[in-house]
This record gives C-alpha cells, structure tokens and sequence, in this order.
C-alpha cells in the first residue's frame, strides 16, 4: 500500500521522466505550430490548444503510470496485449522517428544559423545531430536528465519574460484586430498540423516508461504510482502552459503584423526573432534567440534518445533472444535514427516548414492507433485494479480517441474529395 503522502525526497528521487516527456513536446509544436497559430489567427486557436492537450492527457499519463503500477514498461504491455501491437509500434516509429528527429534538429540548425553563424542550415542540422549523439552515448541517462531539466528551466524563464514585454510593448493596432475563422476546410491541413505535435505524438507515452527504470537506476528509488503522476502532471502542466504562452507570444508580435510567415528555415528563423524584437525592443534579441534555439537543442537531445531507446525496447520484445544485448540495440538504432535523419536533412529538404507539416500530420495520423493501444493496456487484467482508469480517465480517453479519429478522416476528405 502506498504512503498518501510521499516525502519530498522520494518525489526529487521520482521527478525526471515527465520533464524529459515535457523537453521533448516543446519544439516544433510550440515554437512553430503554437506560435503560428498564435500569428495567423490570433487568440482563436487557445480553445482547442487547451483541447489538444487535455484530451491527449490520459494517452502520456498511462505511459508512466503503468510503469509504475506494474514494474514493467508500457512496451511491454503492448506485448502482454499482443505481439501485433508491438510491430505496429515499429512500423510506425521508424517511420515518424527519423522524419521527426530531422525536422527538430534542422529548425534547431536554422536558429543557430540565424545567429549570423556562416555555415549552412544542413551543416548546422548535421553538427547538432552529431553533438546529441555524442552526449548521449557520454553521459546516458544521467547526462540527458541534468540537461534536460537546466533547458526547460530557462526556457520557461525566458518565455515568460518574453510574454509580459510583449504584453506591456503590444501595439494598439494589434489590440483592435479581429480574430479571423480557423475552422474551414482552407485551414485544416494546419489544425491538423497542429494537432499532431500538440503537445506532442502520442508515441512520446512509451519513451516516460523506459526512461522511469533509468531514473531508477540512478537514484536507487522505485516511483510510486502517486510520484510517478506528480511527475508527469509537473512536466505535462509545464507543457501545456508553454504552449499557451507561446501562442500568446504569436498573437501578440505576429497578429496583425501584415508580414507572410517565410517557409525556409534560417528566413523563418530571422523573421521570428526580428519580430519579438521589433515589438519588444532590440536589446531581447538574444532573450528570444535563446529561449528558441534551448527549446529546439532539448527536443532534439530528447529526440535522439527517446526513438532509439524505444525501438531497441520493441526490438527485444518482439525476438526475446536479443534482450540480453539491448544497449548494443539501442546503440545500433541511435546510429541509424541519426544516419537516416542526416540523409533526409542532406538530400530531402529544401522547405523547413513543408518537413515540420509532413511530419506533424503523419503523427497525427498515426495517433488514435496508438493511443488506443494505451488505454487497452492500462486496463489489462495485469494492472491492480485501483490504479486501472477510473470512470473520469475513460471518459476523457473515449472522447480523446473519437474526437483523433473523426479530426483523421476530416483530413483525408479534405484531402481527397476537397
């Protein structure tokens, strides 16, 4: 029986994977979708942002709380379920994994190349992807957290700042704009977009799982269900408010600006640092810079472990023979996740923006898939009863599901009949 109460040094032992969940969904679907959205239809989007993360809520917490309620990772659970769920997380991960590593780390790269570094965005992409890998098989999970958690902690720092200059330098002009109608068929491939990273794919749930036992590892404590949920509501709360504050920040400076969003990544880039900076004065530059390329460097790092890690999980599921070799896995698919995303980075990609779309929506797609895996996991005879979903938790998932579903087959009508 737990104590109703954890002490505070359990829940510091405990707190981790949630904020590593949360680096990883502050990137593109905050810095870009959150802040465009913001840019292009004012404060019109905040509804379903809240919507958004609310009903994907349940989705990210099973990953932790299965973990914890049952010793073993949500991936394992799939395989508890059925192997077929296994290979369908596979097949989808390698897949989003390599698209979405690429697309990160290039908007992390055409920041850095913002800063008037002369090297080109590719170049800068590679570099960043080559220094993710290193600290990762440096430092492992340790490294990973310590980063991780400075990142995020600055970040929110310097966004919030961001937000209140941008609220006490707003124009009048913007403040009389009208919200245009994002709701039409002209506008949903974007909602769409926005929706797939917003707060982040759904398969990010099973990441908070395997991270948990290297948390374990390093801190010799086993998380309860109650420490494990205080650290993914801590992480996941701080998502969803970057998330709004980021849409703030694009309805504040972009909203009514008459300037188009740039598609290639250094001129977008340029263009969302210069207008912070012409709103809330030069001298922030660097505030913003910073705060966006901290966002992009911790998605990428996060990214970089997360996919492999998962992978190499799934890997030793599906042939139990290769379970005693799952760092040589994990190393093995850390190199291909990052071969695979330089290949799309070098050859593939000549709109930033296209690839940041591309990615979203295949997330998105793929989503009510594995977030109904999730919750029949989570309901599985193996987990103690008490801590299966309650009649709130399965309302929430049932309207989360129906509501991935019917937004999935509105996409492919507008985009096959529209």
């Amino acid at each position: 029986m737990e104590n109703s109460t954890p002490n505070s040094s359990n829940l510091r032992k405990a707190v981790g994977p949630g904020l590593l969940v949360a680096c990883a969904a502050i990137g593109g679907s905050h810095l870009v979708w959150s802040t465009r959205a913001g840019a292009e239809f004012g404060w019109a989007l905040l509804g379903l942002i809240l919507a958004a993360n609310l009903l994907k809520m349940p989705f990210f917490l099973y990953g932790q709380r299965y973990a914890a309620a049952t010793g073993e990772s949500l991936l394992s659970g799939y395989h508890r379920k059925s192997p077929a769920c296994v290979w369908v997380f596979l097949s989808i991960n390698i897949l989003t994994g390599t698209i979405n590593i690429a697309a990160v780390s290039m908007l992390a790269g055409a920041l850095f190349a913002s800063c008037g570094i002369a090297a080109s965005v590719p170049a800068l992409t590679l570099g960043i992807i080559a220094i993710c890998l290193t600290l990762i098989l440096l430092g492992h999970y340790r490294l990973l957290d310590g980063v991780a958690k400075i990142l995020i902690t600055l970040l929110t720092l310097g966004t919030v700042t961001a937000v209140i200059l941008a609220l006490l330098n707003q124009p009048e002009t913007v403040t009389n704009q009208s919200n245009p109608n994002p709701y039409t068929w002209v506008s949903f491939a974007f909602l769409i977009s926005l929706l797939g990273w917003m707060p982040a794919p759904v398969d990010l749930s099973t990441w908070s799982s395997l991270w948990m036992f290297s948390r374990e590892k390093q801190t010799g404590h086993q998380a309860t269900v109650r420490e494990a949920q205080f650290d993914f509501f801590l992480g996941y709360g701080m998502t969803t408010l970057l998330a709004v504050l980021f849409l703030a920040l694009g309805a504040l400076v972009f909203f009514g600006s008459g300037a188009p969003l740039a598609t290639g990544g250094v001129a977008f880039s340029k263009q969302l640092v210069a207008l912070y900076t012409d709103t809330i004065g030069e001298w922030s530059r660097w505030l913003i810079l910073g705060a966006a390329f901290a966002t992009m460097f911790s998605t990428s790092l996060t990214c970089i472990d997360g996919y492999p890690r998962s992978l190499a999980a799934a890997c030793s599921l599906v042939a139990p023979s290769q379970k005693k070799r799952l760092q040589t896995l994990q190393h093995l698919w850390l190199f291909l996740c990052c071969a695979g995303a330089a290949l799309v980075v070098t050859f593939c990609v000549e709109n930033l923006l296209a690839l940041l779309s591309f990615a979203a929506i295949v997330s998105f797609l793929t989503s009510p898939i594995l977030a109904a895996i999730n919750w029949m996991v989570m309901r599985g005879e193996n987990v103690p009863a008490q801590y299966r979903p309650g009649l709130f938790l399965n309302i929430l998932s049932a309207a989360g599901l129906l509501f991935f579903i019917l937004m999935a087959l509105g996409y492919c009508y507008m985009r096959f009949f529209i």
